[in-house]
C-alpha cells in the first residue's frame, strides 16, 4: 500500500511538470510570435530610413552642384574674356563638360574644345535644382549617363549667356551603400522620364546598369502584373514612394520606388523578406534551442527520477553489501596499523640501541676525559673518540629528520649548474678515506659521458653515492673490492644527458626477502654479521625518495656472500653555453697525444676535447705513443702536450717518459693520468722537469685547472685557495647573539682558542641594540643565533640592515642555528644573512667562512 501511493504521487508530479511546461511552452511561442512580428515591422522602417537617407544624400549632392554652378557663372561674368575662362577651366571626377553660349546666339563653347549648343538636351520636364533646370538623363560622349544644369550668366541686369555643365551620375557611386544588405537586395537609380536605369552601386550584382530600363526591370524579376504596373506608373508620373510585396525568383521580397528631388529620378530594387526578418528569425530560432533544451533536460529529469526510484530498492541492498566490506577493509586496515605501529616499535627500540651506543661512548670518555685530565695523550685520545661519537649521532638524527620531510613531501630540490668532476672528487674525498681504513680497493670510472657540465641538485646526489658508496663500505669485509661508476647512456633528448651510476661491493650481500623490504623505511637487515653496523635503517628510503624525486629509477641486485650492486638511472639537463676555446688557444694547446691502455679512456679523452676544438690522437701502449711522437716530429706536426697513462703493461709510463724525453722538447708538458691515491707517483713526478699528475677519471675541468697550475707555477704564482681556508682570525672581534649559555661558553671558549674577542648577547633585540650603539668597525661580523626570545635572529637582522649607519648594510651577518635544511639556508638569505652555518657548529667552516666574508 506504502508502495503504491510513492507511485501515484510520482505520477502526479510528472503530470504537474508536464502542464507547466506546456504552459510555458505556449507562451513562448506566443512571445516568438509577436517578436518576430515587431521586428519585421521595425526592419521595413529601417528600410525607409536607408532610402530617405540615401534620397537626401542624393539631393544634398545636387543642391552643392546648383551652387557651384551659380558661383562659377558669377565668376564668368566678372572676367573680361568668358569664353577663354570656359576654355582653360579643367574638368574633374563630377564636372565632366562645361558649356557657354552667349546671349541670342544658338551655339557656344566648351572646356573640351568642340562647338556646343542646346540641341539634344531636353529639359521639357520643367525638373529644378535650387532653381536651376535640370536636363532628363543621357548618354554622353564618354559611354556614360549624364545630366545637364544651366544658369542664366548676367552682369547687373544685362544678361551675357547661359553656363550649361554636365554630371556624371556615376560620382553618385560613392554615397550610395556598398553591399546592401548584405549584398542580397538589388538598388539602382532610374531617370523618371526615359525610365533608364542610369546607375547601380558596386556590390549589387553584375552591372548593366546602362542597357536596362523599367520593363526590362519588369520582365527580370517577373512583375507581369498589368495592375502593377499601372500603379507604379501613376506614382511615377506624381513623383510618389511606392513600396509592395512581390515574389522574386521564388523568394518573397519587398520592392521599392522612391523618389528624388521631387520625381526626377528614383531609387528602385527588392529586398527579400527573409533579409528584413534575418534578426527576428534568429531570435526565434534562440528562443525554440532554449525550449528544445528545457524540454529535453525536463523529459531526462523524468527519466532520472524514474530510474532513481527503480534503483532505490537495488541500492538499499548494495549498501548492506558494501557495509560489509567496508567493515572487512576497516579490520585489514587496523591490522596494517598495528604492522605499521610494530615496524615503528622496532625502529625506535633499533634507534634507542643506536642512540645510546654514541652516548654511552660519549658520557663514558667524558668521565674518563675528567679521571686522565692531567694525561695529555689519553686527553686528546678521548676528545677524538668523543667528537667520532657526536658525529656518528648526529648522522643519525640527520636521517630521521630527512626521512620526516620526505613522508611529508616537504623536500624541494635546488637546482643549479655543477660538474661531474666537482662531485666525483668531493665523493672520492669522503669514501676513499674509510676504504683505505679497511684496506679496500675502490675503483672509480667515468665512461660514455658527453657532457661535463649539467644542471641538478648536486647536494641530494652527493646524498644519494655517499649512501650507497657508505654502505659498500660498511658491509663489504676488510680487503674487499668497490667499484664506483659513472656510464654515459644514448640520450632521449639533446637537452638531457642520461646516465646510470652503479655502486658494486663483492661484500656481505643480501638475502631475496630483504631485496623486497631494502626501500621501505625502519628496515634493516638482521643476521650476526650486519648487525655489527650501526644506522637506522633508513638511508635506502631515502636514497630512493630522492631518486624518484629527481624523475630517476633505482634498483638492486644482490646474492648473499657474493656482493650487490646498485644501479641509479638519471636524466640531467645540458646547460646552455659555449666551450671555452679561446683558453687553449691562449695556452697555446691545439694538438694533444693521450695514452692508455684502455681504448675507452682514450676514447672519451678524444670525444671531451673535440668539444673544446682540441685535436686529439690516442695509443694503447708506450712503444705505439714513442712511434706517434717520431713520426710527428719528422712531419713538423708535433704535439704541445701528452696525457700518459701512469700503470700501462709492458711499457709503463715512466719508461714511456723517458724514450719520449730524448726526442720531445722539455717545454711540452707531460701529465700522468692515474686512477691511485697518488702518493707514489707525487715524489717521483715531482722530480721531472715540467711534469704533473692528473687523477683519472679525466675531466676537462680538472685538466684546464691543471694547466693553470703549471703555468702559475711557471710564472712565480701560488695557489692560494687552500692557504685562505687556514688564514688566522687573530684580533677579530665579533658580536655573538646566543641564547643558551651552554652553547654561547662553548663557543666562547672556541673562539678563545683562535685569539678571536666576542661579545655576547642572549636575543635579537639585545644584539641589535649593542650594534647600533657601537662605534663603526667594532665589530668584524655577527654570528646570529635564529631561535631566540623576544626577538628572533631573522628580525633582528633585518632591522640591523635597515640601521642609518654606513656599515648596517655591509658587516657580514652569519646565521649560526640547528635549523639545518635548504628551506633555512634560504630563509636566511632572504632575511639579509650572508651565509649559513648549522650547529654543532664546525669551527673549520666558521674560519674559512669568516675569512671569506670579511
Amino acid at each position: 500500500m506504502k508502495k503504491r501511493d510513492k507511485t501515484n504521487k510520482g505520477a502526479r508530479l510528472i503530470v504537474s511538470f508536464i502542464l507547466v511546461f506546456c504552459i510555458l511552452g505556449t507562451v513562448v511561442f506566443s512571445v516568438s510570435w509577436k517578436i518576430s512580428e515587431e521586428m519585421s515591422a521595425s526592419a521595413i522602417d529601417n528600410l525607409s530610413e536607408s532610402l530617405n537617407l540615401i534620397e537626401g544624400t542624393i539631393e544634398a549632392i545636387l543642391q552643392k552642384e546648383a551652387e557651384f554652378h551659380k558661383l562659377l557663372a558669377q565668376e564668368i561674368a566678372m572676367v573680361e574674356d568668358s569664353e577663354e575662362f570656359v576654355r582653360s577651366y579643367e574638368k574633374n571626377q563630377t564636372m565632366v563638360k562645361m558649356s557657354f553660349i552667349l546671349s541670342g546666339e544658338t551655339e557656344g563653347i566648351s572646356n573640351t574644345g568642340e562647338a556646343f549648343s542646346e540641341e539634344g538636351l531636353d529639359f521639357s520636364s520643367g525638373k529644378t535644382v535650387d532653381g536651376l533646370p535640370i536636363s532628363g538623363s543621357y548618354v554622353n560622349d564618354m559611354g556614360t549617363w549624364a545630366y545637364t544644369m544651366k544658369c542664366p550668366v548676367a552682369k547687373g541686369k544685362q544678361e551675357l549667356g547661359t553656363l550649361y555643365i554636365e554630371y556624371i551620375y556615376d560620382s553618385f557611386e560613392k554615397t550610395l551603400p556598398g553591399g546592401f544588405y548584405n549584398d542580397s537586395a538589388m538598388l539602382y537609380i532610374m531617370d523618371a522620364k526615359s525610365e533608364r536605369l542610369v546607375l547601380k552601386p558596386k556590390g549589387a550584382g553584375e552591372r548593366n546598369a546602362g542597357h536596362l530600363n523599367l520593363e526590362d526591370f519588369y520582365r527580370a524579376n517577373n512583375i507581369l502584373e498589368s495592375n502593377v504596373h499601372k500603379k507604379i506608373t501613376e506614382s511615377v508620373k506624381n513623383g510618389k514612394n511606392i513600396m509592395f510585396y512581390h515574389d522574386i525568383r521564388d523568394r518573397d521580397s519587398l520592392i521599392f520606388m522612391w523618389s528624388v528631388n521631387d520625381g526626377s529620378v528614383y531609387l528602385i530594387g527588392y529586398v527579400p523578406i527573409e533579409a528584413i526578418q534575418q534578426e527576428g528569425r534568429s531570435v526565434n530560432q534562440n528562443i525554440l534551442i532554449v525550449v528544445i533544451v528545457m524540454l529535453t533536460a525536463f523529459f531526462l529529469c523524468c527519466l532520472l527520477f524514474y530510474l532513481n526510484q527503480k534503483q532505490q530498492y537495488r541500492i538499499r541492498k548494495e549498501r548492506e553489501e558494501e557495509r560489509e566490506i567496508h567493515n572487512r577493509q576497516l579490520a585489514e586496515a587496523l591490522q596494517a596499523a598495528q604492522i605499521a605501529s610494530n615496524s615503528k616499535t622496532t625502529f625506535l627500540s633499533n634507534m634507542s640501541h643506536d642512540i645510546r651506543t654514541p652516548m654511552n661512548a660519549i658520557l663514558g670518555f667524558t668521565t674518563l676525559l675528567a679521571k686522565d685530565a692531567d694525561n695529555p695523550a689519553r686527553v686528546r685520545e678521548y676528545t677524538r673518540k668523543i667528537t667520532a661519537s657526536g658525529q656518528h649521532l648526529l648522522s643519525l638524527i640527520n636521517d630521521v629528520l630527512d626521512v620526516s620531510k620526505i613522508e611529508s613531501g616537504k623536500v624541494v630540490l635546488t637546482l643549479g649548474e655543477f660538474t661531474l668532476k666537482n662531485l666525483v672528487s668531493s665523493v672520492d674525498a669522503i669514501i676513499r678515506p674509510m676504504a683505505k681504513a679497511k684496506e679496500q680497493s675502490f675503483d672509480v670510472s667515468v665512461t660514455g659521458i658527453k657532457h661535463e657540465y649539467l644542471v641538478g641538485d648536486e647536494t641530494r646526489i652527493n646524498q644519494i653515492l655517499i649512501n650507497l658508496l657508505s654502505n659498500a663500505v660498511k658491509y663489504t669485509p676488510e680487503g674487499g673490492n668497490i667499484w664506483f661508476r659513472i656510464i654515459g647512456l644514448k640520450q632521449h633528448s639533446s637537452q638531457y644527458e642520461h646516465i646510470r651510476i652503479e655502486v658494486e661491493d663483492d661484500g656481505y650481500g643480501m638475502s631475496p626477502e630483504y631485496l623486497e623490504v631494502i626501500f621501505d623505511a625502519f628496515t634493516r637487515a638482521e643476521n650476526s654479521t650486519t648487525n655489527k653496523v650501526q644506522g637506522t635503517g633508513l638511508g635506502m628510503a631515502i636514497t630512493k625518495n630522492i631518486v624518484e624525486l629527481m624523475g630517476g629509477r633505482i634498483e638492486v641486485f644482490s646474492e648473499e656472500k657474493k656482493g650487490s650492486l646498485f644501479r641509479v638511472e638519471l636524466e640531467l639537463r645540458i646547460p646552455d653555453g659555449q666551450t671555452d676555446e679561446e683558453f687553449w688557444k691562449r695556452s697555446g694547446i691545439t694538438r694533444i697525444l693521450a695514452v692508455d691502455d684502455e681504448p675507452e679512456n682514450c676514447k672519451r679523452i678524444q670525444m671531451l676535447m673535440k668539444d673544446v676544438g682540441i685535436f686529439v690522437d690516442t695509443a694503447t701502449g708506450g712503444e705505439e705513443a714513442v712511434q706517434f711522437i717520431k713520426d710527428a716530429s719528422s712531419s713538423g706536426k708535433g704535439y704541445d702536450l701528452i696525457l700518459l697513462d701512469w700503470k700501462m703493461p709492458g711499457m709503463d709510463g715512466v719508461e714511456t717518459e723517458k724514450s719520449i724525453r730524448s726526442f720531445l722538447p722539455v717545454s711540452v708538458p707531460i701529465i700522468f693520468l692515474t686512477a691511485y691515491d697518488g702518493d707514489e707517483v707525487r715524489e717521483e713526478v715531482l722530480q721531472t722537469e715540467n711534469c704533473e699528475f692528473l687523477a683519472k677519471p679525466f675531466f676537462v675541468s680538472a685538466f684546464k685547472e691543471k694547466i693553470l697550475e703549471m703555468q702559475s707555477k711557471q710564472i712565480g704564482e701560488e695557489k692560494n685557495s687552500d692557504k685562505k681556508g687556514q688564514e688566522s682570525l687573530r684580533g677579530r672581534h665579533l658580536l655573538v647573539a646566543e641564547d643558551n649559555e651552554i652553547n654561547a661558553e662553548i663557543l666562547e671558549e672556541l673562539l678563545d682558542i683562535e685569539e678571536v674577542s666576542c661579545v655576547i648577547v642572549e636575543n635579537g633585540r639585545l644584539a641589535l641594540e649593542r650594534f647600533d650603539c657601537s662605534a663603526p668597525g667594532e665589530f668584524d661580523a655577527i654570528l646570529m643565533d635564529v631561535q631566540m626570545p623576544e626577538m628572533n635572529g631573522y628580525d633582528a637582522t633585518r632591522k640591523i640592515r635597515l640601521l642609518e649607519r654606513e656599515d648596517a648594510r655591509t658587516i657580514p651577518i652569519i646565521a649560526m642555528t640547528a635549523n639545518a635544511f635548504a628551506e633555512d639556508v634560504k630563509d636566511a638569505l632572504t632575511a639579509g644573512m650572508d651565509a649559513h652555518i648549522s650547529k654543532p657548529i664546525n669551527m673549520e667552516l666558521l674560519k674559512k667562512t669568516l675569512n671569506e666574508l670579511i
